[in-house]
């Protein structure tokens, strides 16, 4: 490793570091960090919203209840607990399926998220990075147990809750959110492994 590569900070790394850092100054109320955590995060969390909702006026609802609520939790924001997407991740995800059940809506139909989006031209070094990202959750979760592997699609994938997960598989809730929890503590020890 030359001197140079091994004093540059991973891109993933620093983009992880900067959303900690502005979700940090966010539960300070810094207007200008709560900006930076929208431009960085808006069009994940609109996927997911949409993926969800499968509404577009719905997710787009979603979406600002969403960034309320980042802007009024963000100082309860623990970096040693979760990764900032992933925490964002689970705030937009429970905003839409409250959405969706307040809507009467018991299933969210596959929509492509990425269809719905502008196209915002993505740099190559990211479509790479977001690759490579993409093959280490695969290859975890084909790693897991495999009721637990297929709760964790269903639930983070598929936009479904536990009660419906369990409803499916025929088990007690209580086994499913254990499934879940259980799953999602080996993904998360397998990616830190990565």
């Amino acid at each position: 490793m030359d001197a140079v590569s091994a004093t540059d900070p991973n891109p993933a790394d620093a983009a992880r570091a900067a959303l900690v850092d502005a979700l940090i100054r966010t539960g300070e109320e810094d207007r200008d960090a709560f900006r930076a955590v929208y431009q960085s995060t808006s069009a994940k969390l609109f996927g997911i919203c949409l993926r969800i909702c499968d509404d577009r006026q719905g997710a787009e609802d979603v979406l600002h209840d969403v960034y309320l609520t980042i802007w009024n939790r963000a100082g309860a924001y623990r970096p040693g607990r979760a990764s900032p997407i992933s925490w964002l991740a689970t705030i937009a995800r429970n905003r839409a399926i409250d959405w969706r059940r307040r809507q009467g809506r018991s299933q969210a139909a596959p929509v492509e998220a990425a269809d719905a989006l502008p196209d915002a031209a993505p740099v190559q070094d990211d479509v790479l990075l977001a690759e490579e990202a993409r093959a280490r959750l695969h290859l975890c979760l084909d790693a897991i147990e495999g009721r637990q592997r297929a709760a964790i699609r269903s639930a983070f994938f598929g936009g479904l809750t536990y009660a419906e997960l369990a409803e499916r598989q025929a088990v007690p809730l209580g086994t499913m959110k254990s499934w879940v929890r259980r799953g999602l503590l080996a993904l998360r020890r397998c990616l830190d492994a990565a």
